[in-house]
């Protein structure tokens, strides 16, 4: 059972994130076989306080 997890800095809409799920699904269904009902994707919306780049807070 694959698992992809996406950890970003929160600000897409549900639409986006939806159409990102189907198309990872699609994606690993495709090159792997793997039933689509096996296929968990978990996205993690971070507030861009949380999150560092090149040494500096983003938020």
């Amino acid at each position: 059972m694959p698992v992809v997890r996406i950890d970003w800095t929160e600000g897409r809409t549900v639409e986006q994130k939806k159409k990102l799920i189907q198309n990872i699904t699609k994606e690993i269904h495709e090159t792997t076989g793997v039933p689509k009902e096996r296929i968990i994707i978990l996205i993690n919306d971070l507030p861009a306080t949380n999150v560092g780049l090149d040494g500096e807070p983003r938020g």
